[in-house]
């Protein structure tokens, strides 16, 4: 006789640790943490705090994340797990009690070209089908499948363009400058010139055409010929210049021709770049910029087509197909119009679609376009994006694991932030957020705080529970930010600016600086600034702010930054040989090269400017090869530290010898990497330390050698704060290891990959990198959101060494959404007053306590509040 037998009859499958509604750690030593325990409560918002490299991304996502995950693909067929992308198996002893986990990070790499607003959300698939089932079709054409509406793949693509939308030609007059010279003269500019362009023009006197007329002159027929064709006759060639030279036999390139070749198949860096100088970049003519093709264009919907569409603002591509979502009877509507824009297909996608686009307005997001760029978004938008993605995916009983969610988000974007958290939660899931916004920490159901300090100092779980139970742990770090007004007495009640008391993240002198000149630009247009005139002050720390999509990445670090560069550097080749922090060390995030004629009518106050030092969140190398040793050149003076060494120089090994990059010194069978992969069948593949360097990167001789005891590898396996102590006698090394530790990075080792590190980390390493050099006035400091990511004793760091920059008599211009920060600049220009068309204007401008009383700017009542007024 069957007996039906329930969970709660076999205990060992539902153990009381997973009945009382908590995740229980046990033993995680991932990176820094020391073999910790932890509980945390599921169904809550879960803040882990910490400074920067405390240990807290190690334990929420290192190791509670990845073990959820590991856990997840276990369930999964052994064959099909070896085509899924796997993480690594955590050091941690057990963890109960884990339900499946999403994780949303910040993305550290460079977003491509090709992706947008559309593929990120994947909206774009629901309008591709949408066209394709659902489209009006002209006349007697056939149905076009959904891949056809995408400029990513090969049936969509335009085959100019080849899908991005944007084309690389030469005409006329960019290959011919100058039309009043012949062509003996060398009016064809874009051909080479000693003896290859000299052969060029002898080729065609022999073809006969006429060389020494002007070129304005010559036939029409003629000079498209000579500039576009593609055939490349070959002709005996007697030279007239040489008497001894014997006849040849030439081949004719058209200007065209020798452009495209040359960028194709030169490897001169130096002849690629000049023949890019008469190229035009610009949006294709023969898919309008759109990047489809003609067919595709031919689709309509509501009167328009899929890249008119994908152009709108979301706001109003839900008002477009709101009519079509909204009919009762999709059956009647079906009926009525078998096919086309009404039937049933078209009102169950357009449903669909309007659903999902209503997250994404709520999230404050309306002012974007399916088709924009993800590379144009700031950090800010492209989380809110994967998080609206996630809302609407309606799962239940799973942990999210959010990385900074509040990050670069404006004040007034982060309060619907904080309702799409209680929203996930409301859901039946948990929200676990490593976070630094205090605001979105108080408001959490539970607080994991990891510390005291970084790196070998960080590691421990200083306090688990209630938010408010933190008053009560006085080694935490996060303590006087997230309590200011605690008994400790650290709260002032006033402008936060005069002393150094916790709780006050920007230090600065209580003096107010006074500008000493001014940077001009008028009549702006890019994006959604519109004719706009800006004034900034120079000599002095400048803020600018406000909400997302106001404009403020737009104006500061592409037209102002392209703007002086352009003057800086009015050669192309120049920026290539700028060095680390300048101009030319960092990629361009705008759209094809400036324009500076089209982009800015008018500037001023150039003269001021020697030099521009742009300072973000790019990693400082993509490869793990790349680490701040080499970044910062601190690793050339241990090199030649090592080289000068007796036992060195009986060997004859010199400073390339101590390098895990190139051949001689380096360990051959990892190739310097000091790791390799390892082949684990159905198991997910891994690394492992290298067998014959056992992940040292060198080679037996030359670990022999020793610098006060130490050996190379020895020494990059350093921290910071050990290495300054070790090298304090090395000067060139000493002044790089204090500036990184002035900006708060003393806990990282010397040799740590550029791929392990996180975007503000990445930025202090610029910023240190640029403090280490000798200090000199006049120069011109971008940054972009230079608290992102940054714990607030940490911003205090940061701040302090930015203050110093302008007391030295340069100029500091940040983009920034910290209210502290703003509170103690010298002057604040404020976009907005919304974000998209409804932006692009300055609302307000003057000293931090003016623009807090503007009545029409977003951003002055937290600022008002973070001025204690």
């Amino acid at each position: 006789m069957h007996t039906e037998q329930h969970a709660s009859d076999l205990p060992f499958l539902v153990p009381d640790h997973a009945r009382d509604g908590f995740v229980r750690v046990r033993g995680a030593r991932e990176n820094n943490l020391r073999n910790v325990d932890v509980d945390v409560p599921r169904d809550a918002i879960v803040a882990f705090t910490g400074v920067s490299g405390s240990g807290k991304s190690s334990l929420a996502f290192g190791t509670i994340y990845a073990e959820a995950q590991r856990r997840y693909f276990e369930s999964v067929a052994p064959y099909a797990r070896r085509l899924i992308q796997q993480g690594h198996n955590p050091k941690v002893e057990m963890i109960t009690g884990l339900p499946p986990a999403v994780a949303l990070q910040q993305r550290r790499g460079t977003p491509s070209s090709r992706s947008t607003v559309g593929t990120v959300t994947t909206l774009s698939n629901s309008l591709r089908m949408l066209f394709s089932r659902a489209g009006t079709y002209p006349a007697g054409t056939a149905q076009l499948d959904s891949d056809a509406f995408s400029p990513n793949t090969a049936a969509g693509a335009c085959p100019v363009c080849h899908g991005l939308g944007i084309a690389h030609t030469v005409s006329e007059s960019s290959l011919v400058p100058d039309t009043s010279l012949s062509i003996a003269d060398g009016a064809i500019a874009a051909w080479p010139g000693a003896w290859q362009g000299k052969n060029l023009r002898d080729i065609l006197s022999h073809l006969g055409y006429d060389v020494h007329t002007p070129w304005r002159k010559l036939p029409k027929k003629d000079r498209d010929w000579i500039l576009f064709t593609e055939e490349q006759p070959v002709v005996e060639v007697t030279p007239k210049r040489d008497r001894v030279a014997k006849p040849y036999k030439g081949r004719f390139w058209s200007a065209k021709s020798y452009v495209l070749h040359t960028l194709a198949d030169s490897k001169s860096d130096t002849m690629r770049q000049r023949v890019l100088r008469f190229m035009e970049t610009g949006p294709c003519e023969r898919c309008s910029g759109s990047g489809l093709t003609p067919d595709a264009l031919a689709v309509t919907f509501a009167g328009r087509t899929i890249a008119e569409l994908n152009a709108v603002p979301m706001a109003e591509l839900a008002e477009i197909i709101r009519p079509t979502s909204k009919l009762k009877d999709a059956g009647t509507a079906s009926r009525a119009a078998a096919s086309g824009e009404t039937n049933e297909v078209a009102v169950a996608i357009t449903r669909d679609l309007l659903l999902r686009i209503t997250v994404l307005l709520e999230l404050g997001l309306g002012y974007l376009a399916l088709g924009r760029a993800t590379p144009t978004l700031s950090p800010g938008e492209m989380q809110r994006l994967r998080i609206a993605t996630q809302l609407r995916s309606g799962l239940f009983g799973v942990v999210y694991v959010l990385d900074e969610p509040s990050a670069g988000l404006h004040p007034a974007d982060a309060e619907p932030l904080q309702a799409v958290l209680e929203a996930l939660k409301s859901s039946g899931n948990s929200v676990f957020v490593v976070e630094h916004n205090m605001d979105v920490v108080r408001r959490a159901d539970w607080l994991v705080d990891v510390g005291p300090r970084a790196g070998e100092g960080g590691g421990e779980i200083l306090y688990s529970g209630p938010v408010a139970g933190l008053a009560e742990v006085e080694s935490s770090v996060t303590r006087p930010f997230l309590f200011p007004d605690g008994n400790d007495g650290t709260h002032d009640g006033g402008t936060r600016r005069g002393g150094a008391a916790p709780g006050t993240p920007a230090v600065r002198k209580p003096a107010v600086r006074e500008a000493d000149g001014w940077l001009g630009l008028k009549g702006i247009s890019r994006h959604n600034l519109r004719d706009l005139d800006a004034d900034f002050p120079l000599g002095i720390l400048t803020a600018v702010t406000g909400v997302s999509g106001s404009g403020k990445s737009t104006l500061v670090s592409q037209v102002l930054a392209e703007v002086v560069g352009a003057r800086l550097h009015p050669d192309p080749g120049a920026e290539a040989a700028a060095g680390p922090g300048d101009l030319g060390s960092e990629d361009n995030e705008s759209n094809g090269p400036l324009n500076v004629a089209e982009a800015v009518g008018e500037t001023s106050g150039m003269d001021r400017i020697d030099r521009l030092v742009r300072v973000d969140q790019k990693p400082i190398g993509r490869t793990p090869r790349s680490n701040l040793a080499t970044y910062t050149g601190l690793f050339d003076a241990v090199r030649k530290e090592f080289a000068a060494t007796e036992e060195a120089r009986a060997r004859g090994f010199g400073a390339g010898r101590f390098s895990f990059n190139v051949a001689g010194g380096r360990c051959e069978t990892c190739l310097g990497e000091g790791f390799v992969a390892v082949e684990l069948l159905f198991l997910p593949g891994s690394y492992g330390p290298c067998p014959e360097c056992q992940g040292s990167r060198y080679n037996p001789e030359t670990l022999e050698v020793t610098y006060n005891g130490k050996d190379v590898a020895e020494v990059l396996a350093m921290t910071v704060d050990a290495a300054a102590e070790f090298l304090g006698d090395v000067p060139a090394a000493a002044r790089s290891l204090q500036t990184l530790r002035d900006v708060g990075l003393g806990y990282l080792r010397l040799g740590q990959p550029a791929t392990e590190l996180s975007g503000g980390e990445a930025q202090r390493i610029k910023l240190a990198t640029e403090l280490q050099r000798a200090r000199r006035g006049h120069t011109l400091y971008l940054l972009d959101e230079p608290t992102t990511g940054l714990h607030p004793a940490d911003v205090q760091l940061l701040m302090a060494q930015l203050h110093g920059l302008v007391d030295a008599g340069n100029t500091v211009i940040v983009v920034e959404h910290e209210m502290d920060v703003v509170a103690a600049a010298d002057w604040v220009i404020d976009l907005g007053p919304a974000g998209g068309d409804a932006g692009g204007e300055i609302v307000a401008s003057g000293t931090p306590a003016a623009v807090a009383r503007s009545k029409q700017s977003r951003t002055a009542p937290y600022l008002a509040t973070a001025l204690g007024v």
